[in-house]
């Protein structure tokens, strides 16, 4: 039998023959082209743009290099007919070889299934059962889904609503076993039965904008989810497929995307809820505060690796946050009809005290995340805090590109600079005066700073220390030194601080957690200040300015990832040749949020050589953008149902901390 020139060679992707056939049929490089070998993907965002079926023996035809989504459909892969043609496709595809799955892309027209009332769309089949699986879209159209116009009427209660939906999406997966594959648990090997789950992102306990459900401006449902495409070894389970798309898929777009389906009550309550958390920290400015806390919240949670509120048990109850009367404010909630009353913390200087373990981190473990807004039933509901708050923290080994951190340090030896300070391994001090001068540069108005995770030489300097080693001889500003000139220019910290009391000098506020209980402090704190002044006086006669927050521009050719894009964890990117860490940007919440950060950094590849944009105006624009478009737009519409919104904050700590020489410039006026 002849091996490799007819279409029953085994081997005739390599010698022309099956690998021909696939290329006619489906164009590319045969059946290795549809999953690697590349296609020109068109209209697109920089993210996305490339055509790598261009000579790689002419260096100038060549585009600049694009990150490269295998999973965006190749032009023409467009078909679409009726529910009906497509299962029929679907019958028809059983036992052949997998790539005829392409036959069922249609990233516009879409599989109308007028009788359940929604459209189906399927976006690049993926190319073997090993590949990452199939996205697809949803939009139940808004007559059949038939949710109340209130429910969706501005940005908030849309995106509450969205949550709301992917939860019950999701959940409804596991209930029906929708998200176990084929052959699961049976090692069945590489000829054994494969695929058929259904899986749509998992959410957490924060409401953020994402993109595995949307509601879009008519009403209309859209839920964007992956379908990993059933097989045996190579052959399509065609039976299995139509079991999918005919009967596990329309129930559950009855049972989770109509709302004749759901719980009407539950579904206003947590619309509601969310919005009047969102209508809470939207008053903090007006208040005179950067952070609020309600009587009743519950600020424990289950565990370092379950971000769920920790519950009573028979040894112990959970101790409820309850606020000083001193301290206490309230807010007459406008869609629950209640008030609620809790601490407020000033703008200024707060500081958090007491002894170990009594609470002081847990209060602002909860600050941190509290510009997302919570599901109810989280106990952080309402815990809210400037969304212009960032986490401050030492980060030893971290990559530093053209800083000026000369308000807090400088001098250094051997005449080094501090001005344009550049480093792949900063120290614990650098790290955390690049850290706050970086969030400075971006607008951050409160820091969120626990000694626990800070550098100690940086933080403070005692008076015998001061005595000992002469101030000329010392690089460092003390934070201590700079907190108050902070404060004055309108930013706002908030310090968790157990071993230091010179920090009473500069305090406006001071609150002690004794065994997670709240207490007002401040009166005592500044009585011990005034009666020994911290350093004999040195802090108090300091009258130095800040300094300068010096801006600065990415450069686009260092943000060019060859396209080499993997998002391995919340806190890892593979980038290009480099691994970006994340670890240090502790308001990062899920990694859907680093899937939006990974794009956010490829459209910097388009940055135009010798760009002036500074990272502030690029991410303000980019801001502006998901406000008007969505996170659609950083994937360009193409069924990524992988995406939450981060903050520019986030955006802007991960492309500082990307490891690549002239990544970033200070701008010149």
């Amino acid at each position: 039998m002849r091996r490799g020139g007819g279409y029953s060679g085994r081997s005739g992707g390599r010698g022309g023959g099956r690998g021909d056939y696939y290329k006619n049929k489906y164009g590319g490089g045969g059946r290795g082209g549809r999953g690697r070998g590349g296609y020109n993907i068109g209209r697109g965002s920089a993210a996305n743009d490339t055509d790598a079926n261009k000579s790689s023996s002419d260096p100038a035809a060549e585009p600049a290099p694009r990150a490269y989504d295998p999973n965006v459909p190749r032009p023409g892969g467009d078909n679409g007919g009726t529910h009906a043609d497509f299962i029929n496709l679907l019958r028809r595809m059983d036992h052949k070889q997998y790539p005829a799955y392409h036959d069922i892309e249609s990233s516009t027209k879409g599989w109308v299934n007028d009788i359940e009332g929604y459209t189906l769309y399927i976006g690049r089949a993926q190319s073997d059962p090993f590949a990452k699986p199939t996205r697809c879209r949803i939009v139940v159209k808004n007559e059949t889904a038939k949710f109340p116009p209130l429910s969706y009427q501005n940005k908030v209660r849309s995106v509450a609503l969205g949550d709301f939906l992917n939860r019950k999406f999701y959940e409804c997966c596991k209930e029906m076993g929708a998200d176990v594959s084929e052959g699961s648990g049976q090692g069945g090997g590489w000829s054994g039965p494969k695929g058929g789950d259904i899986d749509i992102t998992k959410p957490t306990q924060h409401v953020i904008e994402q993109s595995a459900v949307t509601i879009l401006k008519n009403g209309d449902i859209c839920a964007q989810f992956t379908v990993s495409l059933p097989a045996r070894g190579r052959s399509i389970l065609g039976h299995k497929a139509v079991q999918i798309f005919d009967q596990t898929l329309p129930q559950l777009v009855q049972k989770t995307l109509l709302y004749n389906s759901l719980d009407a009550s539950a579904v206003t309550r947590h619309v509601l809820n969310v919005e009047d958390q969102e209508w809470v920290r939207s008053n903090l400015e007006i208040r005179g505060l950067v952070a609020f806390i309600p009587d009743g919240a519950i600020l424990p949670r289950k565990s370092g690796a379950d971000d769920r509120p920790m519950e009573d048990d028979v040894n112990q109850k959970v101790v409820r946050f309850h606020s000083p009367d001193t301290l206490r404010v309230s807010f007459d909630l406008p869609n629950m009809g209640k008030t609620l009353a809790g601490i407020g913390i000033r703008k200024g200087i707060t500081l958090i005290v007491g002894g170990g373990f009594h609470g002081k981190s847990t209060v602002l473990s909860a600050l941190q995340v509290g510009m997302y807004n919570k599901i109810p039933g989280d106990g952080r509901e309402f815990c809210v805090c400037s969304t212009n708050a960032v986490k401050i923290r030492a980060e030893d080994g971290r990559s530093v590109s053209e800083v000026n951190i000369t308000p807090f340090i400088n001098n250094l030896p051997f005449g080094k600079k501090t001005d344009c300070f550049t480093t792949a391994d900063a120290s614990g001090s650098t790290s955390q005066a690049t850290n706050i001068m970086e969030s400075l540069e971006m607008g951050a108005k409160t820091l969120l700073i626990d000694e626990d995770t800070c550098a100690t030489n940086f933080m403070i300097r005692d008076d015998k220390m001061m005595e000992l080693v002469h101030k000329d001889k010392e690089p460092i500003t003390p934070f201590l030194y700079k907190i108050k000139t902070l404060a004055q220019n309108g930013i706002s910290v908030i310090l968790v601080v157990g071993s230091c009391g010179d920090f009473f000098d500069v305090g406006d506020t001071t609150i002690l957690m004794d065994s997670y209980s709240c207490f007002d402090v401040s009166a005592r704190a500044k009585q011990i200040a005034a009666a020994k002044a911290a350093n004999n006086g040195a802090l108090a006669a300091s009258k130095a300015s800040f300094g300068v927050v010096t801006p600065r521009c990415p450069v686009g050719v260092a943000f060019k990832p060859n396209n080499k894009v993997s998002v391995r964890s919340k806190n890892i990117i593979a980038y290009g040749d480099v691994e970006l860490d994340l670890s240090g940007l502790e308001q990062l919440v899920c990694k859907e949020q680093t899937n939006s950060i990974s794009l956010a950094l490829q459209r910097l590849g388009a940055l135009e050589p010798g760009s002036t944009a500074t990272i502030y105006q690029i991410l303000a624009q980019l801001n502006t953008i998901l406000d008007i478009d969505g996170l659609g737009a950083l994937s360009n519409g193409q069924f990524d149902g992988s995406l939450a919104r981060p903050r520019v904050f986030e955006i802007a700590g991960a492309i500082n901390r990307l490891r690549k020489d002239g990544s970033m410039v200070q701008h010149k006026p």
